[in-house]
């Protein structure tokens, strides 16, 4: 397997062990849980699987990881319905077969913001976040906690992709939602504000696809079928994530249940 992809190295291992004869389809199963992929010969119980069926041609073996960058894992074997499976994720009953170091391309949509975690800051345009989560009938802790993560407040940044002003609009979505002046703070959080009440719509009220969708767009959750397994974005949702949380505390509010904190 001397020069071959790395990521078409560690699916070879792992069709290699089921021992099948040569000369005929392969499927390995994507799955994908809390956000996190892995690869299985067999659907994984608690996952949401996707067949890929792969010729013995291992020069036509796609990357079945998505972007993810560099991965370190371990090849699992465990006994399911009475026979050998082969995966990637540590589930009950497995044992190792190898460790992996495998590198994927990096992911080409998301955008990870300018901000980090840190404390709340609830004294910065209070009533531009009240007003505008009003309107919008969203949890002002959700936009405080995109306008954190994404700018960190600031109303003139500018991410490296384009995205503009306090909640890092893109231009083409700015002048969809009526924003004659992307760096007025005023402008910026009523839009993103709005913005962000479509997505939860749209995922019925779960808040890590609509930041995932905020940070990758919608077309790249559609395409995964949940949070996309783009580094940036897993990196993204978990700040978003923990920034909700301390903004809901901030605010005196109870924090969410867990199942509307991620998706799976």
């Amino acid at each position: 397997m001397r020069g071959m992809n790395p990521v078409r190295v560690l699916v070879v291992l792992l069709l290699c062990a089921l021992a099948v004869p040569a000369a005929q389809a392969r499927t390995v199963y994507r799955c994908v849980r809390d956000g996190t992929v892995s690869l299985s010969t067999a659907p994984e119980p608690g996952s949401k699987c996707t067949a890929k069926h792969i010729d013995d041609d291992a020069a036509k073996v796609p990357n079945l990881w998505g972007e993810l960058g560099v991965i370190h894992g371990t090849l699992y074997e465990r006994q399911q319905d009475g026979k050998p499976v082969y995966g990637t994720r540590k589930l009950p009953g497995s044992v190792v077969v190898t460790r992996f170091t495998v590198a994927t391309p990096p992911g080409s949509s998301a955008h990870v913001g300018l901000g980090h975690v840190g404390k709340p800051r609830m004294d910065l345009y209070p009533g531009e976040f009240r007003a505008a989560a009003k309107a919008n009938k969203v949890d002002e802790a959700f936009v405080r906690a995109i306008a954190h993560a994404e700018s960190g407040y600031d109303p003139q940044a500018t991410s490296p992709k384009g995205a503009q002003g306090v909640m890092q609009l893109m231009p083409a979505v700015s002048r969809e939602n009526g924003v004659s002046d992307p760096y007025a703070s005023t402008q910026s959080i009523r839009a993103g504000a709005k913005l962000l009440a479509r997505l939860l719509a749209k995922y019925h009220g779960d808040y890590a696809r609509a930041a995932a969708a905020y940070n990758a767009g919608i077309g790249a959750v559609a395409k995964y079928g949940g949070v996309p397994p783009y580094r940036e974005t897993l990196e993204y949702v978990d700040k978003v994530t923990a920034l909700h949380a301390r903004y809901r505390a901030a605010m005196g509010l109870k924090p969410l249940p867990a199942a509307l904190r991620a998706a799976e």
